[in-house]
């Protein structure tokens, strides 16, 4: 008879066979882990199966466990450090101890406007009766200053710490605590249209739909501009994971990966990419710094700290930095590529059996179906549409693929070849069986620096869970796979037989508007929010912009002048 029932201490010391006596001495040293290992457990009574399901339990909690304590060793974040906790579960209190301890004078609330960057509200300490009032309640804001869908004249919004986003301000000269904020109406409910949100409730209608959750990571490319140098001069667009000193910013960048990891950001790898070229005294070189999976809120929290860590420390080197999709025509645009994951009690959904699962091409599907919509919130400005041209590596055509980079969607390797390579490399090493699945991911090419990420990650959410409620999702997702480069002369037919990705803002809108019900569904994107965006796409008013700036070099430098410091 299976029963489920709360464990307590007592109960598991019966099973002697079953716990190594260690774990009853750790209770004092590690009383979470054992916390956990008391839990909810499944027993068959009458039976010996309850011995191996209470160790699988154990085990598996061992594991996670054991995680947890490597993600708090050595953690970049300051406050983590101090407090060995994970960010997740900070408390007021942990806030505040910290700030005592560390002689934090000033607290920094950020939070997103409508042009998609962060916005800073500034609080000195002056007792500790008001530091509680500003982490209790937090503070008013104006949001029709911030956001253009909000009247003047009901325009007051609180705006709520949310503390496990809390770091050490790596550019304030007064010890500053920053955190993000959440937004909140009038009558105490999260607002509707906030990005943060909106993104929140994309987060939860996926689980609830498909009973797994969403993790993404971005790759956010830009570009370092500086006066010219003459020596060691890098090649002309061929400046991917160049070292020094052909590359000229590798310093910066590192230490741009060290302020977003001391911010909480987690970080996969940062390189130099293709792009470098020298323009009327400047040089141009493109970077790129790549994130880890981790839950879709987190990523995006991840993405907005970045470009706000980035463009600060340009600004104290002199540099000038762009996240614009396009600079010159002829060299490489940056994008802003999507990894995601879909994952179920720790495990990655992502492959079966060493090859891509059903559930990711499921996801696929989603994706494909509403590739057309999701650049509404993945190329929001004109230049958008000078990147995303036919014969470059950014793509124009619906469909997906295997390592290839002319698709949408690209599946990158996953480390699925069953071959333990580091022990190949290093012999004398032993193996220590670590899980490869949790790598798969799939990425969604086409967005860029214009994006608005919580839009953006929400519009992503939406899509992959969209491909669960699709009666024929696999087939869809077979039907729109390639494995060719689509842009060869021998695949034309193929190339003709898949859909196209709009060509100018004003397209995007009306693909939008075709879509909107599946984006508003579950409450997801507000109305006024969808109306918003489609309004903003429309008043570019450039179906025809790129084909009529062709001829036009001067207006075309103009234009992309005019959306340099996008997103």
């Amino acid at each position: 008879m299976l029963r489920m029932r709360e464990f307590k201490k007592d109960d598991l010391f019966l099973f002697n066979d079953s716990i190594p006596f260690s774990h009853r001495s750790e209770e004092k040293e590690n009383p979470a882990r054992c916390r956990c290992q008391y839990y909810f457990v499944n027993i068959f009574h009458e039976s010996d199966v309850c011995f191996i399901h209470l160790r699988t339990l154990i085990d598996n909690t061992n594991k996670i466990m054991d995680n947890n304590e490597k993600q708090l060793e050595m953690n970049a974040n300051q406050v983590v450090s101090f407090l060995k906790k994970d960010a997740s579960l900070f408390t007021k209190e942990d806030i505040v101890s910290f700030i005592k301890a560390n002689n934090i004078q000033m607290v920094n609330f950020m939070y997103p406007g409508g042009d998609g960057r962060l916005k800073t509200l500034n609080f000195v300490i002056t007792n500790a009766a008001y530091l509680d009032a500003i982490l209790t309640c937090g503070e008013r804001v104006d949001g029709s200053s911030l956001f253009p869908f909000i009247a003047a004249s009901s325009s007051d919004l609180y705006v709520i710490p949310r503390y496990r986003t809390a770091f050490v301000d790596p550019f304030a000269e007064i010890p500053t605590l920053t955190m993000l904020c959440s937004f909140f109406n009038k009558d105490g409910e999260p607002l509707e249209s906030a990005p943060e949100h909106t993104l929140h409730k994309a987060s939860q209608a996926f689980t609830k739909v498909t009973g797994m959750t969403f993790e993404a990571m971005g790759e956010l490319e830009y570009y370092v501009i500086s006066d010219a140098e003459e020596l060691f001069p890098a090649t002309d667009q061929h400046g991917y994971h160049e070292s020094g000193p052909y590359g000229k910013f590798n310093l910066f960048r590192a230490q741009c990966m060290r302020y977003i990891a001391e911010a909480g950001g987690q970080i996969k790898y940062g390189h130099s990419e293709v792009g470098n070229f020298t323009v009327n005294g400047k040089n141009y070189e493109q970077n790129e710094i790549e994130f880890l999976p981790v839950p879709v809120e987190n990523a995006a929290e991840n993405l907005m700290i970045a470009k706000w860590v980035i463009r600060n420390l340009a600004y104290s080197y002199h540099y000038n930095i762009t996240f614009a999709p396009k600079l010159v025509t002829g060299k490489a645009g940056s994008g802003l590529h999507i990894h995601m994951r879909i994952m179920k009690d720790g495990k990655n959904q992502m492959l079966h059996n060493g090859v891509l699962s059903d559930t990711a091409r499921t996801a696929i599907a989603g994706m494909m179906d509403l590739a057309s919509s999701i650049t509404a919130f993945g190329n929001t400005n004109p230049i958008s549409y000078f990147r995303l041209v036919p014969h470059q590596e950014a793509p124009t055509n619906i469909c997906w693929g295997d390592r290839n980079r002319s698709v949408l969607v690209r599946v990158p390797l996953g480390w699925t070849a069953k071959k333990d390579m580091c022990i190949q490399a290093n012999p004398f090493d032993s193996t220590d069986g670590y899980d490869t699945t949790q790598k798969q991911t799939v990425e969604m090419r086409s967005p860029d620096g214009s994006a608005d990420i919580y839009q953006l990650l929400a519009g992503l959410a939406v899509a992959c869970r969209h491909g669960f409620e699709m009666k024929n999702a696999l087939d869809v997702a077979e039907k729109t796979y390639v494995n060719v480069d689509i842009h060869k002369e021998e695949n034309k037919a193929r190339l003709e037989s898949l859909g196209e990705l709009p060509d100018s803002c004003y397209a995007s809108a009306q693909c939008l508007k075709r879509q909107r019900d599946i984006y508003e569904q579950y409450g997801v994107f507000s109305p006024d929010m969808i109306d918003g965006i489609i309004q903003k796409l429309e008043s570019y008013d450039d179906a025809s912009l790129r084909e009529n700036l062709i001829a036009d070099s001067q207006d075309e430098e103009k234009l992309l002048a005019k959306y340099f410091h996008c997103g």
